[in-house]
């Protein structure tokens, strides 16, 4: 049940991202994006710019923000995936990887740029 629960919630947190980041002008390519490598929660367009948006549900910032919750594993996972996307959809163009919080009482904190996919390095 508590598992069921829990997807749920991320899929809410998902959808209320992406809504977010529509009203700030970005364009939903896709969501979900699933492969062997990896899986990216958004895949949204900012201009030219292709951005890979990872989704953290957060219900308290004991263990650190969004961003800090992300392990250089993940990173490793994310940028990998977005790699595949690229090649398998001929994409050519600036990438950028975010991470969207969203907090207990529904808040949202966007972090642009939160790591590059060379180093999988924290910024």
């Amino acid at each position: 049940m508590s598992g069921r629960f829990s997807l749920h919630r991320g899929v809410a947190a998902e959808r209320r991202a992406a809504r977010f980041l529509r009203r700030q002008g970005l364009k939903l390519r896709t969501a979900n994006y699933r492969t062997r490598r990896g899986e990216i929660d958004l895949v949204m367009e900012d201009g030219a710019t292709l951005v890979f948006v990872e989704v953290r549900q957060r219900s308290s910032l004991r263990y650190g923000d969004g961003a800090e919750s992300i392990s250089a594993a993940k990173r490793r996972r994310i940028t990998a995936a977005a790699s595949q996307f690229c090649q398998h959809h001929g994409t050519d163009c600036p990438c950028r990887f975010d991470v969207v919080s969203i907090d207990a009482e529904g808040g949202v904190d966007w972090i642009r740029d939160a790591f590059e996919a060379e180093t999988g390095a924290a910024r």
